[in-house]
């Protein structure tokens, strides 16, 4: 049997292992949240046509290219959004493409990694996405486009360590090359926050899934951790950190798993 992980799951299971178990593995929904993503994928897919689809026979692109990219993708937008995606788009051509004295072709845009690692006689499959992979001089470094209005402050660095660890074992495997550096790009203000990538990150997402896969083959204890993400857990009633008398799990809840001889992480 296949056991699926995101980078986001683990993160979950690093940030509280109860909330982990009530979602992944009791399949308990969370809170849903209904906003738009329309303009966001758009831009995304705007983004990766401007690099995918580029000749690269001048150094530079004009900005007319940026819009015949950007009009393949406007579908279903409203007038507004329309016009905010252009000015994002703008923005970010002056920032990071005429900027620059040439921009290099990616070695791969909208694209997906896996890798796998096998702890505690389980066998896992890493996996994830990512917006640009680009060409260093000693590696590679993996861009991800930021279309939220969220603020970097919100960024947990040890849960970010845990993604840039996951990535950096499953690019290792896929191509021979060290990530070097995550960079995040809030294409609303035009920032970019750029981490650097060590052999660090790999040992603690290690670390970590290796203290997953002991849940998973003996523990099964999936400790709750306390604290501010309470407010907001989907799962608080169900919690016995939280209340002293927890609700009952629901009946459309899955039974509880057997022993899992393979899993996969995506």
């Amino acid at each position: 049997m296949t056991y699926v992980l995101s980078a986001s799951k683990l993160q979950t299971y690093y940030r509280c292992p109860l909330s982990y178990y009530f979602r992944y593995e009791r399949k308990l929904p969370g809170a849903a949240f209904y906003s738009s993503a329309a303009l966001g994928t758009s831009l995304h897919q705007t983004l990766a046509k401007v690099y995918d689809d580029w000749h690269y026979q001048d150094p530079i692109p004009r900005y007319e290219w940026v819009e015949y990219c950007w009009a393949q993708y406007t579908g279903g937008l409203t007038a507004s959004q329309i016009n905010d995606g252009r000015k994002i788009l703008r923005r970010y051509y002056d920032t990071f493409i005429a900027s620059e004295s040439a921009i290099r072709r990616p070695l791969a845009v909208e694209g997906r990694i896996q890798g796998t690692l096998r702890v505690q006689d389980l066998e896992f499959t890493l996996s994830g996405r990512y917006d640009r992979l680009d060409y260093l001089d000693d590696g590679l470094e993996l861009i991800d486009y930021k279309s939220s209005k969220e603020s970097e402050s919100l960024i947990n660095d040890e849960e970010l360590d845990l993604q840039i660890g996951l990535y950096y074992l499953a690019l290792e495997q896929r191509y021979q090359r060290h990530l070097k550096r995550l960079s995040l790009v809030y294409l609303r203000s035009g920032d970019k926050l750029s981490f650097d990538v060590t052999p660090s990150h790999r040992n603690r997402v290690e670390q970590v899934i290796g203290e997953l896969a002991l849940q998973l083959r003996y523990d099964r204890n999936w400790t709750p951790f306390p604290g501010e993400q309470c407010d907001r857990c989907a799962y608080s009633r169900f919690c016995p950190a939280v209340r002293a008398e927890p609700d009952p799990l629901p009946e459309e809840a899955k039974p509880e798993p057997g022993l899992q001889l393979v899993l996969s992480l995506t």
